[in-house]
């Protein structure tokens, strides 16, 4: 690729351009990058082993947790896909690209997606996990997202003709909303987002939308902490204390949990002061009481996450949630070097160039040993996507609203006049991102396969608890 098409989140937007001039140079990014060549998936012959990528991520894990990492992507091809982030974060660094990097959600899959509340209440629909953030080709988000739908609607038994609608639909529904928002001002775009009432609106299957909108007004009532405090806390003496919901919420014993307990308050101390003046005022309110691991996800299984409790003096409950933050999957892949040496921060920062809002809890901190984290409200109205109602009508609507909040993502740190031109009017690069979907879903099926015969031969461990 020449260096003249070579570009960074830094330099990839030129204000003194016309929308005009910077659309013919997307066109011009064809002659280099064919649009029909984003449909190639080749795996080379020096491909790494997937299961050793998978055994270096577990690297640093909980030990006594990783098997339950395998067991839960052993379950199927949709799991594993969502566990193998950096298996797929390789491959892509061997596929054609523009050149052009913005901010990258990282691990940007169908599950990746859903409805929260804005610090101003309002219910929107938005990427919601950013631990793989980072800087890269703009290509490689839109290509993880538009493989897991052929990959869900395997699993969800959908034909292959609905499979590869779902993904073309995913680049289609991307390429539309970034020509619309190539027309906006950068001020315009940053104010942008996603309703997820009128979302849900626009949909035409009765049954789910009635659904969807009791989950609606059902979240926007839902008071998490006092409802989450109900069920999930116990009062020891004058504390608070959270319940041992095992294998899923649990206080590990030994060593490493005695050393923790003793930072707890160290290390809520440097969260707190990651967070601008006016939140520090309202969590210092909020006296630290107990904190236990709980285990989330898919990727996340064996990585230090857990659940804290904080109460007022008049009894009140915030429960906050902190996630380990490891490097990103993408970073040994991608020519931009990584701005901060926090993990824990390159996440939020990430998190706050993507998202329409972000939680007003979200901050970082670390322990003594140089472990990094990230922290936010435990849930905040969360509305997450239910695959297993879905008709095919169902998730083509899905896979066009999240090829729609993609956009919106990527349009704030890209130039969407660029990628516009790339793009283009015609169905060519919808074409072709459908097409590598399905190459690449039929090679994450023989990834799988090697799981499977891996945990056969005894090579990966499993636990007998799902």
């Amino acid at each position: 690729m020449s260096k003249e098409f070579e570009h960074s989140i830094e330099n990839s937007f030129d204000p003194v351009a016309s929308k005009a001039e910077r659309y013919a140079k997307g066109t011009a990014f064809r002659k280099t990058t064919p649009r029909s060549s984003q449909q190639e998936w080749n795996p080379p012959e020096n491909r790494r082993d997937p299961i050793d990528i998978l055994i270096k991520t577990s690297i640093g894990r909980i030990d006594n947790l990783v098997p339950l990492r395998y067991r839960r992507m052993m379950e199927s091809p949709f799991t594993f896909f969502r566990g193998a982030a950096a298996i797929m974060a390789a491959d892509l660094e061997n596929t054609p690209n523009t050149g052009i990097d913005l901010q990258l959600c990282g691990d940007c899959h169908l599950m990746n997606f859903g409805g929260f509340a804005t610090p101003e209440r309002k219910l929107v629909f938005d990427i919601n996990d950013f631990d793989e953030t980072f800087p890269g080709p703009w290509e490689w988000d839109l290509k993880r997202l538009a493989s897991s739908f052929v990959i869900a609607g395997r699993w969800r038994k959908f034909s292959s003709k609905n499979c590869k609608e779902f993904a073309w639909h995913v680049a289609d529904s991307y390429k539309r909303n970034m020509l619309d928002y190539s027309q906006l001002s950068a001020l315009q775009i940053w104010y942008a987002d996603i309703d997820l009432a009128e979302l849900i609106e626009k949909g035409d299957d009765e049954e789910l939308k009635e659904f969807q909108q009791k989950r609606l007004k059902k979240a926007s009532e839902f008071t998490a902490h006092e409802k989450e405090f109900a069920k999930m806390t116990y009062q020891e003496g004058t504390r608070a204390r959270i319940k041992d919901d095992p294998p899923l919420i649990f206080h590990p014993t030994g060593k490493e949990w005695q050393r923790l307990e003793s930072e707890a308050v160290t290390i809520h101390k440097r969260y707190m002061e990651t967070l601008s003046d006016e939140k520090k005022v309202l969590l210092s309110r909020y006296a630290l009481h107990d904190f236990a691991i709980k285990i989330v996800g898919v990727g996340s299984v064996g990585t230090l996450c857990g659940i804290s409790l904080l109460m007022s003096a008049t009894g009140e409950p915030i429960f906050l949630q902190f996630k380990e933050a490891r490097q990103s999957v993408l970073e040994p892949h991608v020519k931009a070097k990584g701005k901060y040496s926090h993990q824990g921060e390159r996440i939020v920062r990430g998190q706050k160039l993507m998202q329409s809002a972000s939680d007003i809890f979200l901050g970082w901190t670390n322990d003594s040993q140089d472990k990094f984290f990230y922290i936010r409200q435990l849930r905040d109205a969360k509305v997450k996507p239910v695959l297993e109602i879905m008709k095919a009508k169902n998730m083509a609507d899905y896979a066009k609203a999240c090829g729609w909040a993609l956009a919106r993502a990527h349009a704030r740190t890209g130039d969407p006049s660029i990628l516009s031109g790339y793009i283009g009017n015609s169905n060519e690069f919808a074409n072709a991102i459908a097409r590598f979907s399905i190459s690449y879903a039929d090679q994450n099926e023989a990834d799988y396969t090697k799981m499977l015969e891996a945990i056969k031969d005894g090579r990966l461990p499993i636990s007998t608890e799902i």
